[in-house]
């Protein structure tokens, strides 16, 4: 059977740590050319390319905002340019703070309702009209059980995760008549700086909700998304796939 992603080019943003460095690894061994997006370890960016590249795929990065609009044109029409086209993206880079809702600043709320939501706008309308002109492609998000469930998560980071359900099931129809699917993972606490930086009280208490009583790997989300976005996941759209190892709450 050939590889899940054979002959694919994929777009991931936050390349560099966590569940993007894994997406971007396990996508490149399943037979995809990779590029992503990271904001400022250049050193993280060479191991990825790196390791995009150990499974003989082409690997591109690119220094720069998911927010910064103009920039993400220039580099959808660069990338389109050098590979043909884009038939993967994922919108995987966001940003958290732990705040309380009473005490979180106006500068906190705008950053993370900035990064998280509007970079849903400035990163993938460019390559979503360059699919609609291919007249194929597959968009996954990652959001959060966050969004979904009522967890002691900061409420502007689950605002921001709610708002990109309502951006993958709206936009989900519209782009089904061009040929392209649009899906989410709503992701649980997975091995993370991100998780790492949580309370450790909290952290407890998830070994407690979860079945298997372990944080989830990157690499074990990365697995099941390159599944959701190849072609033999054919039927499915503007679904939202939860991926938290069982957590009861």
């Amino acid at each position: 059977m050939s590889l899940l992603l054979e002959g694919k080019r994929a777009f991931i943003t936050g390349g560099t740590r966590g569940i993007g460095h894994a997406l971007c690894e396990v996508f490149a061994r399943e037979g995809a050319d990779v590029a992503f997006n990271y904001n400022s370890r250049d050193d993280l960016a060479e191991e990825t390319r790196s390791k995009i590249e150990e499974h003989g795929r082409h690997a591109l990065s690119y220094k720069i905002s998911v927010t910064d609009r103009v920039g993400l044109k220039k580099l959808t029409r660069e990338l389109v340019e050098a590979w043909g086209g884009i038939d993967i993206l994922v919108n995987n880079a966001a940003i958290n703070k732990g705040d309380n809702f009473a005490t979180t600043t106006d500068r906190s709320w705008d950053e993370v309702i900035g990064t998280n939501v509007n970079s849903l706008f400035a990163v993938t309308k460019p390559i979503y009209k360059q699919m609609i002109r291919q007249r194929k492609g597959s968009i996954l998000n990652i959001t959060s059980i966050g969004a979904i469930r009522a967890l002691p998560t900061s409420v502007h980071y689950a605002t921001s995760k709610a708002a990109m359900i309502g951006f993958t099931k709206c936009l989900s129809r519209e782009a089904a008549t061009f040929g392209i699917a649009v899906n989410a993972i709503a992701a649980g606490i997975f091995d993370t700086d991100l998780a790492q930086a949580l309370p450790d009280r909290w952290l407890q208490m998830h070994e407690f909700w979860v079945p298997q009583g372990r944080l989830g790997r990157p690499e074990e989300l990365a697995e099941f998304a390159a599944f959701m976005v190849s072609d033999r996941n054919s039927y499915m759209n503007g679904e939202v796939v939860i991926v938290d190892g069982g957590a009861v709450t």
